[in-house]
This record gives C-alpha cells, sequence and structure tokens, in this order.
C-alpha cells in the first residue's frame, strides 16, 4: 500500500488478509491471458481501499481524492471485479468465516427475505427506473435475503412497480412485483447455498412464492404483524433482514441508487456487505457518523 494517512475506511492489516488471496488469485489468472505476462503497477489494496472510500462516503467516482490510484483506473477494477464476479465470491467467502466465528455451520439452512424501494439520483436512466406509488418513490426496488443472523446471503435490484389502479409490470426495462423478486432471490439463493430450507418473508410475498420455494425444497412462512399491536414492534424474524438494510444504509453510496446499471447497484451492496463483514470477523468495530463532524 502507498504511504499515506490512512483514511477511516482504509482496510487494516488483517481485513485486508482476508481479501488479498482473491484479488491476487483473480490477477494472476488475468497475466497469464496477457500477451506481454507484465504485471500491472497499481497496489490491489488501494484499489479496495479507494472502493470502500467511495461506497462509505458516497462521493461521485471523479472526486476520489488523489492520493488514491486514478477514478479510471479504480473504475476499471471495481467494473472488472463485478462482472467477474468478485465481489460475490468474496461476499460468499466472507460469510462463510464469520458464521464459522459465530459458532455456525458455513452453510446456512434458513433465511429471511425483504424489499427496499429506494429513491434514484438524476443520473439513472429514466428507462431502468420507475414509480413505487405505494411509498410515493420514483426510484427502484432492492430485494436482499439473510441468513438469521443478518448475514446477506443473495441481492437482485430491479426498477420498482409502477402502480396505478393494479400492479403492472413491464417487460423491457423491467420492474418486478416482490412475487417475482421473491422468486429471483429464492433461485439465486438455493443455487449458492443448496442447503437452505427455510425461509420467512412479509405479508408483500403471496402463495406464488411460496409454491415456488416449494418447487426448490424451502419451507417459505409469510409472517404477519400482530393486528392487535398498533404502532412499531418487533415482528418475528423479520426484523433481522430490517436490521440488514439499516447496516448497508450506513454506506452512504447505498442512501440513494446513484448506479447507472442495477448490477453496479447489486455489487455496492455487496461491497458494504464485504466490508462490514471483515470487520465482523477481525473484530473490528464499525465507525458511525455520530461526533465524526
Amino acid at each position: 500500500m502507498s504511504e499515506r494517512k490512512p483514511y477511516p475506511s482504509d482496510l487494516s492489516d488483517a481485513r485486508w488478509a482476508l481479501i488479498e488471496p482473491t484479488l491476487t488469485a483473480w490477477r494472476n489468472a488475468r497475466l497469464e491471458r496477457r500477451p506481454t505476462g507484465k504485471p500491472a503497477k497499481v497496489d490491489l489494496r488501494d484499489v479496495f481501499n479507494a472502493i470502500l472510500y467511495l461506497n462509505r462516503t458516497g462521493i461521485p467516482w471523479k472526486y476520489l481524492p488523489h492520493d488514491f490510484p486514478g477514478h479510471g483506473t479504480v473504475y476499471f477494477y471495481y467494473a472488472a471485479w463485478r462482472d467477474e464476479g468478485i465481489f460475490n465470491q468474496l461476499n460468499y467467502d466472507l460469510t462463510a468465516l464469520a458464521r464459522v466465528k459465530d459458532g455456525r455451520k458455513p452453510e446456512p439452512t434458513a433465511s429471511v427475505i425483504d424489499t427496499q424501494s429506494i429513491k434514484t439520483s438524476t443520473n439513472v436512466p429514466l428507462t431502468s427506473q420507475g414509480t413505487d406509488a405505494a411509498k410515493k418513490i420514483v426510484g427502484r426496488k432492492r430485494g436482499i435475503m439473510t441468513d438469521t443472523t443478518g448475514l446477506i446471503l443473495a441481492v437482485t435490484v430491479t426498477v420498482t412497480v409502477t402502480v396505478t389502479v393494479t400492479v403492472t409490470v413491464t417487460v423491457a426495462g423491467a420492474g418486478l412485483s416482490e412475487n417475482a423478486m421473491g422468486i429471483r432471490l429464492l433461485d439465486q439463493a438455493k443455487k449458492t447455498y443448496p442447503t437452505i430450507a427455510k425461509s420467512w418473508v412479509d405479508t408483500g410475498f403471496k402463495k406464488t412464492v411460496v409454491e415456488h420455494g416449494a418447487t426448490l425444497g424451502i419451507d417459505v412462512e409469510v409472517v404477519s404483524r400482530n393486528p392487535e399491536k398498533r404502532g412499531f414492534h418487533v415482528v418475528k424474524r423479520r426484523w433481522v433482514v430490517e436490521r440488514s438494510i439499516g447496516w448497508i444504509m450506513m454506506h452512504r453510496r447505498l442512501a440513494r441508487d446513484y448506479e447507472t446499471l442495477t448490477a453496479s447497484s447489486e455489487a455496492m451492496i455487496h461491497i458494504a456487505s464485504i466490508d462490514n463483514l471483515a470487520k465482523r470477523i477481525t473484530d473490528e468495530a464499525t465507525p458511525t457518523w455520530r461526533g465524526t463532524y
């Protein structure tokens, strides 16, 4: 890593030790395909620290501080890692390590699903955003599946569904209903974690999700609020995934959806998860924004 004053978002040596083998293996594989075989001069730790800085602070790419590699270089690596599944792989590996550290088996058997409508910024193409009329939000919808401790297992981001009198879903540029998002999350998670046999969802998910889960060998249970209780109260299992959404929202890049591509929106969630997982494994506290300004 280059000599400079560290930022609060920088990786510690312990956290870098968790991430470095995957990134080094990726670089070596690319070098084998490169005609010259000469390694790139950029430091992978500096690049990953720059991505974490952007994810944590929410700045545009061109506003990266000058003591990081150039924003074009950082984006090149970010896009490559996004498209080649490196962020997904890191999230998968670190989730297993975090579960083992908590005294659990690496592969989860139960999960919780929820969705979140999030506003988009002005740079997001109109064709990749929609309107959630119920929540009066113009933007996109995130679907997240976690294990029973709140660790992220699957992520999907799509256009929010436009609601008029009935729910309508367009095909190209595609808004998905909660059912469609639930099915996508179940498929994604079952492929990655074949051991999953149980999933809890809220009442926004209907019979279609329950039936699809049954075909995958997953018992999907719809958890309803207690109608006798008014105001906020903890709902069985659902609070776990809602807490996870709160965790990732500490990363300001996720306070709004700034990404042109939904694939980048999903990658930014994985990056926030990787940051939190690495700190969890190494027993490092996650700094809050309170008292920092």
